[in-house]
C-alpha cells in the first residue's frame, strides 16, 4: 500500500524560503492521480494550497499563494515538491500532500494523505 511522508517544513522568518517534499513508497502512483498540497493553521480548518496531475502539468493554485509557491514533481523517485517563496505569518500551517484520482481542490475527494510536516513562520 502506498504511503505518503512529508519533509522539509521548519521554522523560518517572514521573506524565507522553504521546499516541502512528499515522498510515495510502498507501491506506484498511478499516472493518472492528482498529488496536492493542502495546509491546515490552528485553529482553522484545512485549505487547499497548490494541486498537479502526476504525469505533469494542469497545475493550479490558491489565489493565495499564486506567485510565490510552485507545485512540482518527480517520477523517479516518486516525489512531489512545494517550493515556497516570499512565506508569510499567514502560511504558518500544518502541511499534508495527497493523492487522489479527481482533478479537484476539494480535499473530500483526496483518499490517501501524509502525516503533516510543520511550517512555523515568524516576523
Amino acid at each position: 500500500q502506498v504511503q505518503l511522508v512529508e519533509s522539509g517544513g521548519g521554522s523560518v522568518q517572514d521573506g524565507d524560503s522553504l521546499r516541502l517534499s512528499c515522498a510515495a513508497s510502498g507501491g506506484r502512483i498511478l499516472s493518472s492521480s492528482i498529488m496536492a498540497w493542502f495546509r491546515q493553521a490552528a485553529g482553522k480548518e484545512r485549505e487547499f494550497v497548490a494541486l498537479i496531475r502526476w504525469r505533469g502539468g494542469s497545475e493550479i493554485y490558491a489565489d493565495s499563494v499564486k506567485g510565490r509557491f510552485t507545485i512540482s514533481r518527480d517520477n523517479t523517485p516518486n516525489t512531489m515538491h512545494l517550493q515556497m517563496n516570499n512565506l508569510k505569518r499567514e502560511d504558518a500551517a500544518v502541511y499534508y500532500c495527497a493523492v487522489g484520482s479527481q482533478y479537484t481542490t476539494n480535499q473530500q475527494a483526496y483518499k490517501l494523505w501524509g502525516q503533516g510536516t510543520q511550517v512555523t513562520v515568524a516576523s
